[in-house]
């Protein structure tokens, strides 16, 4: 009889350890763009190890739609932009309760796995062998703004207008070459660098920056999370030299 109070009161306290470390576990709600995902991915999962209490969900879509979510009061907690804007527009309209952080510049690249665009560099996009050329939405995506930018920058931009797909965010624009639906596209470098599309077996070629207006990526703490100790903690989480080296490993410049 001792023994099986002995293996209840066990059962019971393993019980409470495991649903007292659930209930301990507080949960916040990150959206970010979607050039971020598998750079952002690793991050939270080394803030994770060491903030074991803290459950980070992340979300991922175009800034421009996320915008939109977080504007009609969608219950987020930190939003990482690809841009500058959208974060300034969220503090104009009193929707933030942190100082906009710029955490990292991304870089926009042409890819194939058809064809070496590091030969003809931004003409590889006239070749008469594309059909279709894939990029970011630019009206939601900042980095299909930029690409669009950048066309026009070297004056191509009336020349391959036809031959344009649009994805909804970048992501879905790296898909389009990658299952074929496009033969070549302008997408960001932290994309191409994840192992996924190193298995692909394409090329890629690094757009000058001076072709457009810098791809600052800014992260603010918004208004539903003001005071929140975790939702901090991974706000300034993205600055520590670990993350840094994360971002700087997929392929983003920082401050640091």
């Amino acid at each position: 009889m001792k023994t099986r109070k002995n293996h209840l009161f066990n059962l019971t306290a393993l019980l409470l350890l495991v649903f007292g470390t659930v209930q301990a576990q507080e949960k916040i709600t990150i959206v970010a763009a979607a050039n971020l995902k598998i750079a952002l991915d690793s991050i939270n999962t080394v803030f994770k190890i060491q903030n074991p209490t803290i459950n980070s969900q992340i979300t991922y879509g175009a800034s421009g739609k996320l915008f939109e979510q977080i504007s009609n009061s969608a219950p987020f907690d930190i939003f990482f932009s690809a841009d500058m804007d959208y974060p300034k527009k969220l503090e104009e309209k009193k929707m933030t309760s942190s100082k906009i952080k710029m955490y990292a510049t991304g870089k926009l690249v042409i890819w194939s796995k058809k064809t070496d665009p590091n030969k003809n560099k931004i003409n590889s996009l006239l070749s008469t062998d594309v059909r279709k050329i894939a990029i970011g939405n630019p009206a939601t995506a900042p980095y299909g703004e930029k690409a669009v930018e950048s066309l026009k920058y070297y004056k191509i931009y009336g020349k391959v207008k036809s031959k344009l797909v649009f994805g909804e965010n970048i992501t879905q624009a790296t898909q389009f070459i990658t299952t074929g639906n496009a033969d070549i596209g302008i997408t960001a470098l932290s994309l191409v660098l994840t192992p996924n599309m190193k298995k692909e077996g394409g090329k890629y070629y690094i757009i000058p920056q001076k072709s457009h207006t810098p791809l600052e990526q800014g992260c603010v703490i918004l208004k539903k999370a003001k005071g929140n100790a975790s939702t901090l903690k991974f706000y300034n989480f993205i600055s520590s030299k670990k993350a840094i080296a994360i971002l700087k490993y997929y392929g983003y410049d920082t401050k640091a």
